[in-house]
């Protein structure tokens, strides 16, 4: 009986890490098309996006971790709240100050949010598949965070197309993540 629960458990965290995984990658396809469209025209809709990015995060991250077992089980997940969290304030006064304060901002938080993620992604991989993705995402963020970081330091002002591509790549890497848990319940259900 113990056993049938644990699975029961098992199975409605896969099912909401699929939706959830499709959830972040269809908001970031959507994201980097109104970055592309409108943000790359005015300024006012740049601005909203960018500081739109961490805060979506931030709320994603919360409800995974809500529906992932909870803050004790996910602290992790908690601290990336907390990073997305202070990263939309800080973007909010950096737009005051440039976008090269900006992309150096959102440096420093895809350095942190990739290793959280990273860590996170690890500890799933024990309970679920697919998480190589998310293992290669978390790390491919650490070093755009840095790339970006160094684009900040130029004299050349950065725009939002620069955080179009990171967003672009994560939509990437949780689409695969999603498709992936998808086939890999395919096949376990058609080993049955």
């Amino acid at each position: 009986m113990v056993h049938y629960q644990l699975d029961l458990v098992r199975a409605d965290r896969e099912r909401w890490l699929k939706q959830y995984y499709f959830i972040r990658a269809a908001f970031s396809v959507a994201w980097v098309a109104a970055a592309l469209a409108g943000g790359a025209v005015s300024p006012v809709i740049a601005g909203a996006l960018l500081v739109l990015y961490p805060a979506w995060d931030a709320a994603a991250n919360f409800a995974d971790a809500l529906r992932s077992g909870g803050f004790n089980q996910n602290r992790t997940q908690v601290l990336n709240v907390l990073a997305s969290l202070a990263t939309t304030i800080a973007v909010v006064i950096a737009l005051q100050a440039g976008m090269n304060w900006v992309l150096g901002i959102f440096g420093a938080w895809a350095i942190l949010s990739g290793l959280l993620q990273l860590a996170t992604a690890i500890r799933r991989w024990r309970s679920f598949g697919a998480q190589w993705a998310m293992v290669l995402s978390g790390g491919q963020s650490a070093l755009a965070g840095g790339f970006f970081i160094f684009q900040a330091t130029l004299p050349t002002v950065p725009s939002i197309a620069n955080v179009a591509g990171y967003a672009g790549v994560g939509a990437l890497y949780f689409g695969v993540s999603a498709v992936w848990l998808t086939v890999g319940k395919w096949r376990r259900n058609a080993a049955i």
